[in-house]
């Protein structure tokens, strides 16, 4: 199947990679961009047929620009998913007709995920939000440690179709151990928001990505915020629809915000010479 590549990132994912490499089956040209995985993982990959390309990881942002730029892609348009997502057949669909028309002005699509949690979708507290993941590599670049925010050298779109998400398909232990990681990069960028290093996005934006970065930029300002997350998931968003799932992935979201604050402290704190 032509027209689109693909580009899979992995580390230590043989438990993943197969089921993800399945579901884009057909597409000639998939690329699994490995962090130096101690497993099985590139293994599994080159059995299916797929090309590797390993690079250490460092942040989010700098992993995924230099991919966009050093990774020759056989085609101009490019679908990135993470080993624990699965390509459906309506985006599938949707992404080889955009491809194949040259009529199209957009150089760039955000594309919604179903995020499964404790054997059902959580429709509610855990929308499909957004995501850049269908580009042209050279008109798109990444900011942030983690949770990229996407830079767009042009127009962006949105794809009508949404693929799958199976963010705990390794247990509570290696979610845990990914977001205390993923917690001490939101610290960091925290303390640049509240330091005015991060230029300012605004609520106001025609752009959803935008938007969310803004209130993502409002919130470390916010008191409570572990709280205050935890109200907007359950009650604004009616996580209480997803009964116990949402429920416990409201809680997840808690903790985690709080491993954010505690960690923000903890740097300043060690800036002027205390300790903890």
């Amino acid at each position: 199947m032509s027209g689109v590549s693909i580009l899979i990132l992995t580390k230590n994912e043989e438990q993943n990679i197969g089921a993800c490499l399945d579901s884009v089956a057909g597409f000639d040209d998939v690329v699994v961009y490995d962090s130096f995985s101690g497993d099985r993982t590139t293994e599994i990959a080159a059995s299916k047929g797929a090309r590797v390309v390993q690079r250490a990881f460092d942040n989010w942002a700098a992993h995924q620009n230099w991919g966009n730029e050093n990774i020759a892609f056989k085609h101009p348009w490019v679908f990135y998913i993470d080993a624990d997502e699965r390509m459906t057949p309506a985006v599938r669909a949707e992404a080889l007709a955009i491809a194949g028309d040259p009529q199209r002005g957009e150089v760039a699509f955000f594309c919604g995920r179903k995020n499964y949690f404790m054997g059902r979708w959580i429709r509610h507290c855990y929308p499909p939000s957004h995501l850049m993941r269908f580009f042209r590599p050279e008109k798109v670049r990444f900011e942030r440690l983690v949770n990229p925010t996407p830079v767009v050298d042009g127009k962006a779109g949105y794809l009508l179709n949404y693929f799958d998400h199976y963010n705990f398909s390794k247990g509570f232990t290696e979610w845990f151990d990914k977001h205390n990681k993923y917690s001490q990069w939101e610290a960091l960028e925290g303390i640049k928001v509240l330091r005015g290093g991060e230029q300012r996005a605004s609520l106001r934006s025609s752009d959803p990505a935008l938007r969310r970065k803004a209130l993502k930029q409002l919130s470390f300002k916010m008191p409570l915020r572990p709280l205050l997350k935890f109200g907007y998931l359950w009650v604004l968003k009616m996580g209480f629809l997803d009964g116990l799932p949402g429920l416990t992935y409201c809680v997840l979201q808690t903790i985690y915000e709080y491993q954010i604050d505690i960690k923000m402290k903890e740097i300043v704190i060690k800036e002027k010479g205390g300790s903890i």
